[in-house]
């Protein structure tokens, strides 16, 4: 383990990513609070950022606007930096239906959810390394501005051990079990401690695979070491060991008990209020609601929604807003916003969408007015609690633009020397056949083509149009999940397809060198779909090919079209200049297509499925992912 960020990488910084790397770090250390970061696709801004995060040593957060490019942006920081920790913090929700009340039809939808583990274990692990490594950098969604345990009342609860100190094994247990361990002597699963004698192994819930052996003799810790729960093999041997709590949540009997007498006093207050206004449901509903909380509470220290109680668990005061994972950042922290453009209007939606759906619930005798203080951040909030900010586009929002002044540093040249597409303008009335004889030029060529349009009926009246003439074509709607979605784009990449249709899925971050044409259907109907920026970042998904064209299908000029086309052609005259300067010969982007499936929800998995096993170490132990080692096998045959 080492204490410092070490890059590696098979090339150096080239274009213009030495200039951008020096201007930022020297930005960072002049103590700017905010830089943008304008490259355009394919300049390689990921690989610039890790190395100004290498220059400046600083625990780094990276925020994504959605699963898809943290998990890709993970993959990728995971491989700079393979001797560091690099963490995955998202939505742990496979499914999440929030609790809500529709007043006009009477109709209270309880909370409905399904939680993945795998994801929750990498939360747990992502927290860990904040607080115990400087060489740690977290990718994150925009989940990291909504409520989470107070980091405060989790390091409390903390157990350090050390080889030789003293501790009765009553008392380990009950640490556990305050620790929100559960009991297990059946299977060694994450989150579960066993007991066999004066041994006590535990899995801890940060850890995938590795779990922990407490040897005691005569109330004395004999031994520490760590140890594969799946073939019993112990990996090393430990003088001490940090075990973590099992939830972000979890609190102290003591505290749990002061914030019950909290609720109640809130409970007496609000019932007064709803009795005054002659509200006797809501009142009868907050009733029952509240004093089955408490009960479960006061017996097993946690109720269905304790979430909604965070505020007299943490004691802040009301409108305070709550703990998040900003909260576990040191304050010399670098925050790069990735996609700014995109991720900075949601941290602001997020706010108000919650506060609607909950003061219905309030209102109406579901809640306690407390629980409007279980939120995301407002926007203001978030801004105070962020450290010094790098954001990252390649069409940078008014506010970045705003915030950063002249430190606007632009990644416009390519280290592989290629030019922005051409863009060339066609009429509407023909663009369907037009787009058609395209294609088959582009197939025999071997390359793929993206084709956006402006509603879900018109894509899937093209996919079929295409697919009666003999087109390998697929549809990319906003029905299909974030798994599906990669498998669809590795999908195309490997030629199982040439065409994929889509509406405003086919843009920031997706990285597809293989298509070499872009066709924007409607280009000239003014609005959010064919927005400046919205055009940019199309026109950029064929910036990774040298032999990459953007076709505009338009009768008229729009402002958006007008000033899309000029920073296009803009940036093409600065690429052509530095190559000509300096004698590059464009090439196309090269990337192995495994890279796309290289994602945070397989990669420790498969890590497992080559383990050695009891029995037999020559072969690979399958044990319980015997499914998904027979898939592996099955692709390898083919």
């Amino acid at each position: 383990m080492s204490d410092r960020f070490q890059l590696v990488a098979p090339y150096q910084p080239a274009g213009d990513q030495p200039q951008a790397i020096r201007r930022l770090v020297d930005g960072f250390e002049a103590g700017l609070a905010h830089q943008t970061l304008l490259g355009v696709t394919g300049s390689g801004k990921t690989y610039t950022i890790a190395n100004v995060v290498e220059a400046v040593q600083k625990p780094t957060l990276v925020l994504a606007p959605n699963k898809t490019l943290a998990a890709q942006l993970y993959g990728e920081f995971k491989s700079f930096f393979p001797n560091n920790a690099v963490e995955y913090f998202v939505s742990y929700y496979d499914y999440y239906q929030p609790e809500a009340y529709i007043p006009s039809t009477d109709t209270f939808i309880e909370k409905d959810s399904n939680i993945n583990e795998h994801i929750e274990q990498m939360r747990l692990s992502a927290t860990k390394a904040l607080l115990e490594r400087r060489d740690a950098i977290v990718v994150a969604s925009v989940s990291a501005i909504y409520g989470l345990g107070d980091p405060n009342e989790y390091f409390r609860m903390v157990l350090h051990l050390v080889k030789g100190d003293r501790i009765d094994q009553r008392e380990l247990i009950r640490r556990l079990t305050e620790m929100q361990y559960s009991r297990n002597e059946t299977e060694l699963v994450r989150g579960a401690f066993r007991v066999r004698g004066e041994v006590v192994d535990v899995h801890p819930a940060e850890s995938e695979i590795e779990a922990l052996r407490i040897e005691l003799f005569d109330g004395e810790i004999e031994n520490l070491s760590l140890f594969d729960p799946l073939t019993g093999h112990v990996t090393r041997k430990l003088p001490r060991y940090t075990l973590y709590p099992k939830s972000h949540y979890v609190t102290t009997r003591r505290t749990v008990l002061e914030a019950i007498e909290t609720i109640k006093a809130e409970f007496t207050e609000r019932m007064e209020v709803l009795y005054k206004a002659n509200k006797l449901l809501e009142a009868q509903r907050l009733q029952q609601r509240t004093m089955y909380d408490i009960e479960m509470m006061a017996e097993g220290g946690f109720c269905s929604g304790i979430e909604n109680y965070s505020r007299h668990l943490t004691g802040q005061m009301p409108g305070e807003p709550p703990p998040c994972l900003f909260d576990y950042l040191p304050p010399d922290a670098l925050l790069v916003v990735d996609e700014s453009h995109v991720t900075i209007p949601q941290i602001g939606a997020m706010y108000k969408g919650d506060r609607s759906r909950k003061e219905t619930l309030v209102e109406f005798g579901f809640r306690l007015p407390s629980a409007l203080d279980n939120r995301p951040l407002k926007f203001e909030e978030w801004e105070r609690r962020s450290p010094r900010a790098i954001f990252v586009s390649a069409t940078p929002g008014k506010y970045e633009m705003e915030k950063s002044g002249d430190q606007v540093i632009e990644l416009v040249v390519r280290p592989t020397g290629l030019i922005d597409p051409e863009v060339e303008i066609r009429p509407v009335a023909t663009q369907v056949d037009d787009v058609l004889s395209e294609i088959h030029q582009r197939v025999k060529q071997g390359d793929r083509v993206l084709i956006t349009t402006l509603t879900k009926k018109m894509a899937e009246n093209l996919t079929d149009y295409l697919a009666e003439h003999d087109v390998k074509v697929r549809y990319l709607h906003s029905d299909v999940d974030t798994v599906e979605r990669v498998e669809i784009i590795r999908d195309l990449r490997l030629g199982v397809f040439d065409v994929l249709v889509g509406i405003n899925l086919l843009r920031e971050g997706l990285d597809m060198p293989e298509v070499s044409l872009v066709a924007i259907l409607d280009a000239d109907k003014e609005g959010f779909l064919r927005s400046e920026r919205s055009l940019i970042q199309t026109i950029g998904r064929a910036a990774r090919n040298i032999d990459g064209r953007v076709i505009l299908y338009a009768d008229r000029m729009t402002g958006s079209m007008e000033r899309a086309i000029a920073e296009t052609d803009r940036r093409r005259e600065r690429q052509m200049a530095y190559n000509t300067e300096h004698g590059i010969t464009p090439e196309s982007v090269k990337r192995d297509i495994k890279e796309l499936m290289d994602s945070p929800y397989e990669s420790r998995e498969m890590d497992r499925l080559t383990r050695p096993g009891v029995a037999e170490a020559s072969k690979p132990f399958v044990g319980s992912n015997f499914q998904a080692a027979l898939k592996d096998l099955e692709g390898r045959m083919r």
